[in-house]
């Protein structure tokens, strides 16, 4: 019963990373001949100016989006899981962008940042957005957030809500008759039993984020410049562009750093659990 998944396991996962990994040491580049370069492509992928950029922005858009996300659907999720009227209805809203492409998402905002929100900062004499903040290189970042969190915080909402719904009521009760307040029974019940979700959500999140590629090709592609270009499009970008091995050397760099990182959250993650 295994067998099937660790067939296409191997298939379309270990044997392309190994092959990858094997055209990293030569001149590959997606055709044609090659030959053995050694170390050559890692070296020359130190010394690129250009490749810091991709990274710097990379982790800036993962950090930022992990604490926007988590924050706002943990409030989101604790309004949903009190005693209010519709709260049901209200769910059904809150999950819709969990349905919707992310790609039509980013298309659909993209023209709100470029047209909508610049027509009404004109009409109300805010000049500061009479331009679109896409074309600013120091502001572009902005909407791929906003786009971001709005696909996100549904899911991370989600998995709150199964945490909360997990509290028992009864911690709350007593608490209560014991004259704790609404921000200590968070502090004190709450968050210590929302730990593992929370962790959750972070690994979660800060992975998924660091692969982010579509939302900001329909909105940015990139630019303005290279200002808001992933290190994920940089290697699509190469890999398209003929520069197959030095992207997969760039391929094999990237997934160390996010491994060593993911393995970092992990264990701090259990140790935090286990206090």
């Amino acid at each position: 019963m295994v067998f099937p998944a660790v067939f296409l396991f191997t298939v379309f996962l270990i044997i392309p990373t190994l092959v990858g990994v094997f055209f990293s040491f030569t001149s590959y580049g997606g055709f044609g001949e090659w030959h053995f370069v050694g170390l050559g492509n890692y070296i020359a992928l130190f010394n690129d100016p250009n490749i810091w950029a991709p990274y710097g922005f990379t982790f800036f858009l993962a950090i930022v989006s992990v604490v926007l996300v988590n924050v706002l659907a943990m409030g989101i999720a604790l309004g949903l899981n009190a005693n209010i009227k519709w709260r049901t209805p209200i769910r059904t809203i809150f999950f819709v962008p969990m349905v919707l492409s992310a790609l039509v998402v980013a298309y659909v905002f993209t023209f709100l940042f470029n047209n909508t929100l610049p027509l009404i900062a004109q009409r109300t004499g805010i000049s500061s957005l009479a331009t679109t903040l896409l074309a600013d290189s120091s502001t572009a970042w902005i909407p791929i957030v906003f786009v971001t969190a709005w696909t996100s915080i549904p899911g991370t909402t989600l998995i709150y809500l199964a945490g909360l719904q997990a509290v028992p009521k009864e911690l709350y009760e007593a608490a209560s008759v014991d004259g704790a307040s609404t921000w200590r029974q968070f502090r004190s019940i709450t968050m210590p039993l929302m730990a593992a979700y929370l962790v959750i959500n972070i690994i979660l999140g800060f992975r998924g984020y660091l692969s982010a590629y579509d939302i900001i090709v329909a909105m940015t592609a990139g630019g303005p410049g290279i200002s808001t270009m992933t290190v994920s499009m940089r290697i699509m970008g190469g890999l398209n562009g003929g520069d197959f091995a030095y992207q997969a050397a760039n391929s094999l760099v990237f997934f160390l750093i996010t491994l060593a990182i993911s393995l970092v959250q992990l264990r701090v993650s259990r140790k935090g659990m286990t206090l």
